[in-house]
């Protein structure tokens, strides 16, 4: 089976090799440079039709930064709306973590990359304590390094649009 995605990233030249610290701590040899092929147009697009087409939900939310072009990507090419998780509490303004309105609403969570999944259940921490039902997170490529069981203990299924061992040539 062929992947549009996986081809179209590894075109872009969003998998690096090297020596990289990744955000869980870890270090790896290989490095998805996610946020930056997110930047060209077409390719989000790509991206974002592939989820849309197949991941119904009433509304995205992507974590700040890498999840936000995702979320808009997704809520512009599916007609919903979309919330931001902020990274961080914040603690003047409106304050809190979420902007967005998620109370009672099924919420697709979107990422572009997990590893350990950490970010991804701090995202969904977030969602479920504004009041919203998640049950399904969506990353544009999954690690395979921990991500999916870390989220099914929380009841949480992770969906990849593609799989390190599919672009990594090492």
């Amino acid at each position: 089976m062929v992947n549009k995605v996986a081809d179209a990233l590894i075109s872009h030249g969003a998998v690096e090799y090297g020596h990289f610290i990744l955000a869980s701590g870890a270090t790896s040899s290989y490095y998805l440079d996610i946020k930056t092929a997110m930047t060209d147009p077409a390719l989000l697009g790509l991206v974002c039709r592939e989820i849309v087409d197949r991941y119904p939900s009433d509304i995205v939310a992507g974590v700040a930064v890498g999840g936000v072009p995702l979320a808009v990507g997704v809520s512009l090419a599916g007609k919903r709306p979309y919330a931001i998780i902020r990274s961080a509490q914040k603690d003047h303004g409106k304050s809190g973590r979420l902007i967005g309105n998620v109370k009672g609403r099924d919420v697709l969570l979107v990422e572009d990359v997990t590893t350990s999944g950490g970010s991804a259940l701090y995202g969904v921490d977030a969602l479920r304590d504004a009041g919203a039902r998640v049950s399904v997170v969506v990353t544009v490529v999954d690690r395979e390094q921990g991500a999916a069981a870390a989220l099914a203990r929380e009841d949480v299924t992770l969906h990849a649009l593609v799989k390190a061992s599919e672009i990594i040539r090492e």
